[in-house]
């Protein structure tokens, strides 16, 4: 069955592809909600909260400026695999 031999092997190629746009789909959509926890904990920064309250939000706050710093890294990796040489 040459034509579909053919029709697999035209298929293949864009899977992968495909894999990398749902990837960075999510690699969007999580820096999104990063984002919103970063803001949150910059509001929370500039309010008065016991010592207690301070160091947590200082840990959410690292954590997810470490999550973001990780999610770029992600995302330029997922640019570098799809061609998009963009920043």
């Amino acid at each position: 069955k040459p034509g579909s031999k053919s029709a697999n092997n035209n298929a293949q190629p864009s899977a992968p592809n495909e894999n990398v746009m749902q990837l960075r789909s999510l690699a969007h959509d999580l820096s999104n909600a990063l984002e919103a926890i970063l803001q949150a904990c910059y509001l929370l920064g500039h309010a008065k909260l016991d010592i207690d309250s301070r160091r947590w939000i200082q840990l959410i706050d690292q954590s997810s400026q470490d999550a973001a710093r990780i999610n770029r890294e992600i995302r330029k990796a997922l640019r570098a695999l799809s061609g998009d040489e963009k920043n």
